[in-house]
């Protein structure tokens, strides 16, 4: 059976996966934040960078990508992502919405869950554009991630207050 994999960071603009159908896509329940700590792609382990991760928000959405994975690539495909996702995030089962037809299916995503060893919780914004205006790792600066990031979303016509007010503080150089 082929699954729907929900991109909502990096996977939006960067999913080097093989798929057969992408499609914009909504997650209900679930807010972005830049909570995660990246120790092993956009920061180093005495320094790490900040990527997002996913909140949970009772009335609150998260727009991104859904990606159906052919049933004879799930497993190369979870494996090569286990590996990537593999700094505090989780696969989750969850329920998504194609936004091109509004159509609701199941899927699944990656989120690193409070509580885990990379995670580094809420802070105000000027905190959070300091920290990922100096970090950078082996993917590369961290600030390209969160700017490539608000174009993409920009692309979907997604709006992410949280990432565009972040945006916006690391382009000013102060929030």
């Amino acid at each position: 059976m082929n699954v729907w994999l929900f991109g909502y960071g990096s996977l939006i603009w960067h999913p080097d996966i093989d798929y057969i159908a992408r499609e914009p896509a909504r997650l209900h329940g679930w807010e972005r934040r830049f909570w995660q700590g990246s120790h092993d792609h956009r920061g180093l382990p005495h320094s790490p960078g900040r990527v997002v991760t996913l909140i949970e928000s009772h009335r609150g959405h998260c727009d991104g990508v859904a990606y159906l994975v052919d049933a004879d690539a799930i497993a190369a495909t979870f494996e090569a992502l286990d590996y990537r996702e593999k700094n505090g995030y989780q696969r989750r089962n969850i329920t998504l919405q194609l936004t091109g037809n509004e159509q609701s299916t199941q899927g699944v995503t990656y989120i690193a869950p409070e509580g885990n060893h990379a995670y580094l919780g809420p802070a105000p914004i000027a905190e959070l554009a300091q920290q990922i205006r100096t970090s950078e790792g082996p993917s590369g600066r961290n600030d390209d991630y969160l700017l490539e990031l608000a174009r993409a979303l920009r692309e979907l016509d997604a709006h992410d207050s949280h990432v565009f007010e972040l945006e916006a503080a690391v382009i000013g150089g102060a929030a």
